[in-house]
């Protein structure tokens, strides 16, 4: 459980001006604690442990706002659904692997510097960027 994550994004959701109604608390609660990045329907299932009550039409209204709002980013990893995770983290990047559709974020400093430097060779400064990586497991030998 991630309480902090929670409160961060609660708080969000307060300065926006938005309306703090139970549905979005518990999206806000389920988004916090998670460490995945889930499609709608996981966060509907996941949301409906907590309050039964909640509609996937309700998740959906709320994930969109929450998008609008930066609270979640929405990410188009594969041909599959969207996926989202909590907005406004520090910077990273993400492997998605092909076999088995789980998604690990991973930050190489490295990348962040050559991406930078190949910018700036052709005249630019790069102001945001997303980098996935598809990938499959190395074959072990032996």
């Amino acid at each position: 459980m991630n309480d902090v994550k929670t409160k961060m994004l609660e708080d969000k959701l307060a300065r926006s001006g938005a309306r703090m109604t139970a549905p979005r608390r518990v999206l806000a609660r389920v988004l916090g604690q998670s460490s995945d990045h889930p499609d709608v329907e996981e966060l509907h299932r996941r949301a409906q442990e907590i309050d039964p009550g909640i509609s996937l039409a309700t998740v959906y209204r709320t994930v969109r706002l929450f998008e609008q709002l930066g609270i979640v980013e929405r990410h188009a990893f594969s041909a599959g659904r969207a996926r989202y995770e909590h907005g406004g983290e520090e910077h990273h990047d993400h492997f998605v692997n092909v076999r088995t559709g789980e998604v690990v974020e991973f930050h190489a400093p490295e990348i962040e510097a050559l991406q930078a430097e190949i910018a700036a060779r052709h005249g630019y400064r790069i102001l945001d960027h997303r980098l996935v990586l598809y990938v499959e497991p190395l074959e072990k030998k032996g």
